[in-house]
Formats: structure tokens, C-alpha cells, sequence
């Protein structure tokens, strides 16, 4: 049987760093004890990025610009933060993305190793023959209480892995899971924000000795030793606990992969993917990888680069992402864009955004996909598609096939900057965009500041929050532009 295991992975950075010191000294007449964290900074999702959003731009990324993904059979989606209920998450990430109706999408929540879970079935599916080529997704953007350590303990990002048989990074070897119900955190319906135990007894009761439990079982299993490991990556917010938990398990301690904590903080249930990813890109042919995920009990997953690992190269490294962050000093900016504190919003915010589920149904590819339309009889593209073409002086009718945009070089033809309708961002920036290889679109700007934009800069689309409806609790997707 051909060996199973990572084909590509992508990790995605929102672009704002909040300063952790920002945080600890607008807090510090509140909560003194937490000027100690003051130091780096934490990933920081702008207010029209969610779970889903992250995930499709991480997923993008290993994608890239191919029209075809009918090669992609299956979706998972691990998130503690999913925007629905009841709705299914990857659904929407599918339509984003265009992957074909028959593709499998699945959810997986409820628990921070969610990411490492879903990355076992996805192995699992592939090795039974059920799939082909499944890509298991994961990001969080977790909500916190002003004043706690997990506002600066957390961060917000993705992560998206390629599971294939063919051109392997990473042979799979083997994995190890337990399910206990420790509950170290724990966040019930209807609420905004977790609720934690004692640290210490999480990390003596919880880290100390279910992770330790599930290594050592996946060592038998393999029949390996610590001593074989060269990566070990194990996600988590209390200092040296993977060190001490290396110790436990014979593994070196120059071993441990860095944990991302000063620059980015923790992100969930894609952290110890995100934390793969950042390894894999230094990795050598041979190396074995253990990753472990904690949450509910704890996964453990056994990889070894393979000799394809020499020509990786992801459209954008974690180390690039890491490098290209903007350090945001503006601590009411991330408790307004996380909706954690009371604002006035005028009267202009205060209109009814009920979306029409009928129409986002109907025209669910132009919306969601981006997808719009090219005369086949002139070559003429437009957004959206219409029965009849705007072919200059050829009207022709039904004529047009699905044109896909959001892989397409665009350059803004004109923009504004508007103070008088209303933005959780203000200026609300819009304009038209200019497709490279024809037509043209009315959307918003995002991802800049005022001053950053100009008529003829080049930009790329991607997903986004259009609209939320508090009253009903829908979010409206749409896409958007950012400078390169």
C-alpha cells in the first residue's frame, strides 16, 4: 500500500500584532499581575476575519490559482470558534473556495485537539481508499475578557494540510489518542467567553500526565524512543511545559519547537498544526516529527520528512508571516473589532441587515465563489453573469460560461475613503478593481489604514465578513481586496 501523509500545508497570520504591552498597561491599575506578560506580541484578526475566513485563506494557499479543484474529495474544518451552530461551517468554506457540490465537508469542534483529530481521520479516510486528496483545515479566534491572561496568552491564525499519497513532505507513521474528560476550560451555549480552572492543576493533572500517557503509547505502538524524536511540538500557554513533558519522555529537550507564544500566542485548535507548518519548513529528509494536541483528553501524531521536503517551498512562510506583521499599539481597536465593548455607532449603524436567504441561495456562486461570467462566442468578462453579454456592440445571449475571479491579478482604477456611512474600521474604504485579464468590480478595501491606497496599486481578493445581522446572528460572507 503507498505511504500516506502531508502533501503541502499553508499557514495563515491575521496582519495586525497586538502589543501585548499595550494590553498590560492599559490593565495594569486593574490587574498588575499581568505586566509580567507584557512582552511580544499576539496575532490580531481585523473585525471582518472569523474562524471560516482564516481557514479559506490558509486553504487558498495550498490551492493557489488552479480554475480545476475537482481533485480535492474532501473538506474538514476543526474550530472551537465556528460562526454557526447549526450550519455546517465547511460548507461555506467550500462554496469560497469552489471545490465541487460532491465534495465531503465535515465539522469537527468542542475541544482544542480538534485540529489534530481531524487530521487523524483525514489520514484514516485516505488510507482506506475513501479519499484521494482531503484537506483538513483549522483556525480560531477566540474571544477574551478584558484583563485576563488569555487575552494575551491567545492569538488568532489558520492552518490548512494537504493529505495525499503522492509527492509526500511527511510520511505518516503512526498516532495515539486518548478521550478523557478533563476539563481544564470550558465555554457552555450562549456564552462569549471561557471559563478556566486553576493553572497549576491543569498543568500537574492535565499536561503532566495524559499527554506523557498517549507519547508513550504511540511509542510502543511505533516502536521508537524519544530519544528518535527531532521535532517535538506540543502547543500550550503554561512556560517549560514542554520541556518538562520532553523530559518525561526521554526526548531532548534541544528538541522542542519553539511555541510561536511572543509573536503570535496561542491559536487554538490550529496551533499545533500552525506549529508543523513552522517546523516543516526547516525540516530534513529523515527527521521524525511528533505533534501533540491537548484538549479533552490528547492526540499524538508521528511523522518523518521525506527527501521531498528539500524542494518545499509555500507561497508564504511562517517565518515571512511572522516578519510581515504590523504591530497595532491600539488597545480599543481590538476590543471594538472582538465586539467586547459598548460603542456608539450612530444612527447609520443602526439599520436592519436581515440577508435574503433566497437570493444568497440562487446566485450562491457570484457571492460566495466570486464567480462571474466570460461570452464564449466574444471572450468578454464581467461580474456578475448575465443572460445577456456586455460585449461592446455584441450583445449576445446566453452566451456565458462561470468565469472564476478571486485567483485573478487585479490593479484599483478609483477609490474613497468615506467618513459618513458607517464602518467598525472607519474610513470605509471601497472602490472599483481592474481584473487583469478583464473585468471589473465594485467591492470594499480592507487590511489598510488611511493613506495606504492608491488608484493603480495591485491587489488580490480575498474572504471576508461583509455583514453581520446581530438580530438574527447570520453572518453575510463576501469578498474584498488588500494591496500586495
Amino acid at each position: 500500500m503507498s505511504d500516506v501523509g502531508i502533501s503541502s500545508i499553508a499557514g495563515y497570520l491575521p496582519r495586525l500584532r497586538l502589543s501585548k504591552k499595550t494590553v498590560s498597561s492599559a490593565n495594569s491599575w486593574l490587574a498588575p499581575n499581568l505586566v509580567g506578560k507584557g512582552k511580544g506580541t499576539r496575532s490580531m484578526a481585523n473585525w471582518d476575519e472569523d474562524s471560516v475566513t482564516m481557514a479559506v485563506e490558509a486553504v487558498r494557499r495550498i490551492l493557489g490559482g488552479d480554475d480545476d479543484r475537482s481533485h480535492v474529495d474532501t473538506l474538514f474544518f476543526a474550530s472551537t470558534t465556528m460562526p454557526f451552530v447549526d450550519r455546517l461551517n465547511s460548507g461555506i468554506m467550500r462554496a469560497a473556495l469552489t471545490l465541487e457540490e460532491e465534495t465531503q465537508c465535515i465539522d469537527i469542534s468542542s475541544t482544542l485537539k480538534s485540529g489534530t483529530s481531524a487530521l487523524i481521520q483525514a489520514i484514516d479516510k485516505v488510507k482506506s481508499g475513501n479519499s484521494n486528496y482531503s484537506i483538513v483545515s483549522a483556525a480560531d479566534k477566540r474571544k477574551t475578557r478584558s484583563a485576563s491572561s488569555q487575552e494575551l496568552d491567545f492569538g488568532d491564525g489558520s492552518v490548512a494540510i494537504a493529505v495525499d499519497t503522492k509527492n509526500l513532505i511527511a510520511k505518516y507513521i503512526n498516532s495515539s489518542s486518548l478521550s478523557i474528560d478533563f476539563v481544564d476550560h470550558f465555554r457552555g451555549p450562549g456564552e462569549e467567553f471561557d471559563y478556566n480552572w486553576e493553572e497549576r492543576w491543569v498543568r500537574d493533572e492535565g499536561y503532566l500526565k495524559i499527554v506523557p500517557k498517549a507519547i508513550k503509547d504511540l511509542f510502543t505502538k511505533a516502536n521508537i524512543s524519544g530519544s528518535d524524536i527531532d521535532h517535538f511540538i506540543l502547543p500550550s500557554v503554561f512556560p517549560r511545559v514542554d520541556q518538562m513533558i520532553a523530559k518525561k519522555c526521554d526526548i531532548n529537550p534541544e528538541n522542542v519547537a519553539g511555541n510561536l507564544a511572543q509573536s503570535v500566542g496561542d491559536t487554538g485548535s490550529a496551533h499545533s498544526l500552525l506549529m508543523f507548518a513552522s517546523v516543516l519548513e526547516k525540516a530534513k529528509p529523515g527527521e521524525k516529527i511528533l505533534i501533540c494536541g491537548f484538549g479533552g483528553g490528547s492526540d499524538v501524531l508521528l511523522f518523518e520528512a521525506t527527501d521531498n521536503i528539500k524542494n518545499f517551498k509555500p507561497q508564504q512562510t511562517i517565518e515571512n508571516l511572522l516578519e510581515t506583521g504590523v504591530e497595532e499599539n491600539n488597545y480599543m481597536k481590538f476590543l471594538t473589532f472582538n465586539d467586547t465593548v459598548k460603542w456608539e455607532r450612530g444612527m447609520r449603524g443602526e439599520q436592519d441587515r436581515k440577508t435574503a436567504l433566497t437570493t444568497l441561495y440562487r446566485h450562491n456562486d457570484a457571492i460566495m465563489g466570486l464567480v462571474g461570467g466570460k461570452c464564449s462566442k466574444t471572450g468578454t468578462i464581467q461580474y456578475p453573469a448575465s443572460p445577456i453579454s456586455v460585449s461592446p456592440n455584441s450583445p449576445e445571449l446566453n452566451t456565458q460560461e462561470p468565469y472564476k475571479f478571486a485567483e485573478k491579478k487585479a490593479k484599483i482604477l478609483s477609490w474613497s475613503a468615506d467618513y459618513l456611512s458607517f464602518s467598525v474600521n472607519p474610513p470605509n474604504h471601497y472602490g472599483v478593481v481592474d481584473f487583469e485579464e478583464g473585468g471589473r468590480i465594485m467591492v470594499d478595501f480592507t487590511d489598510i489604514e488611511k493613506g495606504d491606497i492608491d488608484s493603480g496599486m495591485q491587489v488580490k481578493m480575498v474572504f471576508r465578513v461583509k455583514i453581520v445581522d446581530e438580530q438574527r446572528g447570520f453572518t453575510r460572507y463576501f469578498w474584498k481586496a488588500i494591496p500586495v
